[in-house]
């Protein structure tokens, strides 16, 4: 099953530099994570600057709790760097798959 998640990072002074902090243990988890299929797409969400300010991620993993466990780990979230995550079923025509 797919799903789409968009994680829009904390606002406050220190949210940039929390995110360059976790940016290579998160990114280490997306390649393993991408290595086994689960994770099919991901990039940065930007502000008009230019800045990271979130991310998004198409994911095909089993269910949702399973992504919710996941999240438990993930050092975006552990370190304080998404603030607002929303997660929706998402249907990946087989094609791209």
């Amino acid at each position: 099953m797919q799903f789409i998640i968009t994680a829009y990072d904390y606002t406050d002074d220190r949210a940039l530099t929390r995110r360059q902090n976790e940016r290579e243990a998160h990114l280490e988890g997306i390649r393993k994570r991408k290595e086994s299929n689960e994770v099919l797409y991901a990039g940065a969400l930007l502000n008009e600057g230019g800045q990271m300010i979130g991310s998004v991620m198409i994911l095909n993993c089993p269910s949702r709790e399973y992504i919710d466990k996941w999240l438990e780990v993930e050092p975006y979230c552990t370190g304080q760097v998404w603030e607002n995550i929303t997660i929706q079923p998402f249907a990946v025509p087989k094609m791209f798959l």
